[in-house]
Order: C-alpha cells, then sequence, then structure tokens
C-alpha cells in the first residue's frame, strides 16, 4: 500500500507541475506577443515562476521517499 501511495503522489505533483509549466509559459508567450517591448520581464519572471512549480514535484519525490521508507 505504501508503494502505491507514493505512486500516486508522484504522478499527480508530476502531472501538476507539468499543466502548472505550461500554463505559465503559454501566458508569457502571450504577454510578449502584446508587449513585445517588456518581453525580458516577462521572460526573467516566468523563470521565477517555473522555478517555484518546479518546487512541487521535487518535494512530493521527498515525501514519496518518506512514505516508502519511513
Amino acid at each position: 500500500m505504501k508503494e502505491l501511495a507514493a505512486g500516486i503522489a508522484a504522478g499527480l505533483a508530476a502531472l501538476a507541475a507539468s499543466y502548472g509549466n505550461g500554463h505559465v509559459i503559454s501566458k508569457t508567450i502571450e504577454g510578449m506577443t502584446r508587449q513585445p517591448e517588456i518581453a525580458s520581464k516577462l521572460q526573467g519572471t516566468m523563470y521565477i515562476g517555473v522555478g517555484l512549480i518546479e518546487a512541487v514535484p521535487i518535494l512530493a519525490i521527498a515525501i514519496s521517499f518518506l512514505i516508502l521508507f519511513a
């Protein structure tokens, strides 16, 4: 049962992160097409947002390992 819980936690975190990254990147591209003069600001903000979103699956993997090995 622990293996199933760990797999579900890791899988859902990866799915949510991929959806979040896609949404952030698509909105950034949309903003760049509307206002090309602030593309560098948008791109910098996008990198910060993607980095924060990527922290979620990393934490989920850590929690999955805790579920498995604790």
